[in-house]
């Protein structure tokens, strides 16, 4: 990792940089810092070297909107989000890339197209979509959130789905989603370690990014206030969309 390029050093600060920002800020450009990473480093490595930068990023996020986070919308993923990650812990040795980028690119498009129905059938109707209340809904998010952040670190477009689902404010959205992130992510930490894709390379690698996570974090803290809700949930769905297609592009 410490012979990396100086264009890949300057790519590695930038997905940094995009962690961050996506934390506190601009919800779904997580498609763009794993892409990135993903381009600079092997697949398991950059699943390695990104975990650390997203529970850093997480920690500032809860630290700056933990007041808004809504806890019954996380008690209900909780279980299942675990279960997943246990799910993906075993698979991962025996399913390479490809299939990663398959699968993950399926759950998301399928997930989409049933989100966009439903906003889709309301509309007609003269109305919104009414919030998910059948526990299968919350039981399906959380298993599929779970295994794809451990398989990936892709679980962002999934949680997007579902707080969009729950037709949250902005700051709610993301104070519900930086407690989650945070808490799902620490919870990875010892199945990272245990896979060989957390190492004290790894680390020291991330040690020299962190400051451009904190700087995007600060950068995205100030472009909320500005961005309306409307722009806000069209982006999230927006860059989810490019995601899902990105991994089947992949695959």
């Amino acid at each position: 990792m410490e012979s990396l390029e100086p264009w890949q050093w300057a790519l590695a600060f930038l997905g940094a940089f995009l962690v961050g920002l996506a934390k506190t800020g601009v919800a779904g450009i997580g498609i763009l810092f794993v892409a990135i990473f993903a381009n600079i480093l092997p697949a398991r490595e950059a699943v390695g070297v990104v975990l650390p930068l997203l529970i850093c990023g997480d920690l500032i996020a809860v630290a700056t909107y933990r007041r808004h986070a809504k806890w019954q919308y996380l008690w209900r993923l909780f279980p299942w989000t675990a279960a997943g990650v246990v799910g993906g812990y075993f698979v991962m040795d025996r399913i390479d890339d490809a299939g990663v980028s398959l699968l993950t690119g399926t759950i998301l498009l399928t997930l989409i197209t049933v989100h966009l129905w439903r906003k889709t059938a309301a509309a007609r109707r003269g109305g919104e979509a009414p919030v998910p209340k059948h526990p299968a809904f919350a039981v399906t998010m959380g298993i599929f959130a779970g295994f794809t952040t451990m398989v990936s670190n892709a679980a962002g477009p999934i949680m997007i789905l579902y707080l969009l689902a729950m037709r949250l404010p902005k700051m709610e959205f993301l104070g519900t989603g930086a407690v989650y992130f945070l808490i799902m992510n620490l919870f990875k930490v010892p199945f990272g370690v245990s896979l060989g894709i957390i190492t004290a390379e790894s680390l020291k690698l991330d040690l020299k990014l962190i400051p451009f996570v904190i700087a995007g974090a600060v950068g995205g803290r100030l472009l909320i206030t500005r961005i309306p809700q409307k722009l806000f949930e069209t982006l999230a769905l927006v860059f989810t969309s490019l995601a899902a297609l990105r991994l089947l592009a992949m695959a």
